[in-house]
């Protein structure tokens, strides 16, 4: 017998990303129906969406339906439709006054209610399809309110008597604070006496910390990222909660989807290779040099940049280190990814001053991005806190050896090369600072220029597996010790 299972995020890649969330959301959910597991996942159906002509139609019994939150109400109504390139169906909650907007984020005063509207309408959608959830399982602040909702104002529900939940957190940088004159909107009822009042007192509402404080279990996205978590430097006020939470909290390593990242396959190449052969890589590196205009750097060693621009992804590293490498001819970049305006003014600004040797494209391709992780010969991820990463795996599966600086999944994903025992998928770099990622830039480098070890390195690399198969179990393993066998 399958588990069942309701999963509600905000994010679902392809239709709407941001980071790694839509991934993950994307790629368990699409494991556990593989396995035979009974999904109802639940996504907005976000005006980017709509626009995409999925073919949606309404569930005819989900239709004309009301929330209210506090004075706000709400109509809404629910379509299904699959993702591209799955058979998992999709369930969209459809209401024009939260999320026909040209974005997926906003910062408006009603923030907390597009996403409570969508954890609520979950909830209330399986009421009406009588489906009784093994397990809840809630993703980021957005809908870390379900763990509470459920022992409050959901509690009166049979239904949800079996019920357990999951909170994902995957990243804790953010955690959906908004003001405490809200409270009402919540519709805990006497519930709001587990409101955490301190922060009440003090005029705020954490989402986040209530899941931390509710959910049956809380998982993160990596083994160290969940002892990071629990510290000062990266727990970000939640620390002690998470502390308090002993064996509550798990860290799982997210998986890739090795349907569309593995160069064997890979639909945007028209060059295939793989780990018995890797002629193809130098081709493609040759065809996207020629593509993009940098044919003084074919020769060269390649460095390539797939990032959201801001500081956690240690971009701020970069301007110490990379204009001295390029102007002694040391290596070529090209750089993908948009976010803070003086990030991207360097790269511009690179490009400016070598035009022959970088390339930045502001914003983001996926056919570049999957470019880069094949013709690139070292891939940079020097971040100063990194929950799980997924470039990082990319390019162990492409033979692009990564640079990473020792954090969060990073450090779970990639191991230290050694000479002396020919072991190790990439280099490491334990300080946040430039000396940090010069060193292992110049490491890599070195290595580049030794055949024999730079070959062996590469097979290590694309001999690892983080195929969901792995990983995905591990949430099934979760699953199993809350509400025991299915």
């Amino acid at each position: 017998m399958p588990y069942r299972v309701l999963f509600v995020s905000a994010e679902y890649a392809p239709l709407a990303k941001t980071g790694g969330l839509a991934d993950v959301s994307t790629a368990l959910t699409r494991y556990l129906h593989r396995r035979g597991d009974d999904l109802r996942v639940f996504v907005p159906y976000y005006r980017r969406i709509a626009e995409q002509g999925l073919g949606c139609v309404p569930v005819d019994y989900l239709q004309d339906l009301e929330l209210a939150f506090g004075p706000h109400r709400y109509r809404y109504r629910v379509l299904t439709g699959t993702a591209p390139g799955s058979d998992l169906p999709l369930y969209f909650v459809d209401c024009p006054a939260l999320f026909d907007r040209p974005g997926i984020y906003g910062s408006g005063e009603d923030e907390h209610r597009r996403f409570l509207l969508l954890t609520r309408a979950a909830l209330e959608c399986a009421q009406r399809m009588g489906f009784a959830p093994h397990i809840l399982h809630c993703n980021d602040w957005h809908t870390a309110f379900g763990p509470l909702l459920l022992k409050t104002a959901y509690a009166w529900d049979r239904l949800f008597a079996g019920t357990r939940s999951v909170l994902t957190i995957h990243n804790i940088g953010y955690q959906g604070v908004f003001g405490a004159a809200h409270a009402g909107e919540l519709g805990l009822g006497s519930g709001e006496a587990l409101l955490h009042q301190d922060d009440l007192q003090a005029g705020r509402i954490n989402s986040m910390l209530h899941g931390i404080l509710y959910a049956d279990l809380v998982t993160t996205v990596s083994p160290t990222y969940a002892r990071e978590i629990c510290t000062p430097e990266f727990g970000l006020g939640m620390e002690p909660y998470l502390r308090a939470r002993g064996d509550g909290l798990v860290g799982i390593l997210n998986g890739v989807d090795y349907d569309d990242w593995d160069p064997r396959h890979d639909r945007y190449l028209p060059v295939h290779y793989a780990a018995d052969d890797v002629d193809g890589k130098a081709v493609l590196k040759r065809q996207l040099l020629e593509r993009l205009g940098l044919g003084g750097a074919l020769e060269l060693p390649l460095l390539g940049l797939v990032s959201r621009l801001v500081a956690q992804k240690g971009i701020d590293l970069l301007p110490p280190v990379l204009p001295e490498l390029l102007g002694r001819r040391a290596c070529g970049l090209v750089a993908l990814g948009s976010g803070e305006p003086r990030f991207e003014e360097f790269l511009a600004s690179l490009q400016r001053a070598y035009p022959e040797q970088v390339v930045y494209h502001r914003g983001y391709s996926d056919e570049l991005a999957h470019w880069i992780e094949a013709a690139a010969d070292i891939f940079l991820m020097p971040s100063l806190y990194e929950p799980c990463g997924l470039n990082q795996m990319y390019s162990l599966r492409y033979g692009t050896v990564p640079v990473v600086r020792r954090t969060g999944g990073l450090a779970d994903s990639v191991s230290q090369y050694s000479r002396s025992h020919g072991s190790g998928t990439g280099v490491l770099f334990d300080h946040y600072d430039a000396a940090g990622l010069r060193w292992g830039i110049e490491t890599a480098l070195a290595l580049y220029r030794e055949p024999r070890h730079w070959h062996n390195l590469m097979a290590n690399a694309m001999a690892q597996d983080f195929s969901w198969e792995r990983q995905g179990a591990l949430y099934v393993d979760e699953y199993r010790r809350l509400v025991g066998p299915a």
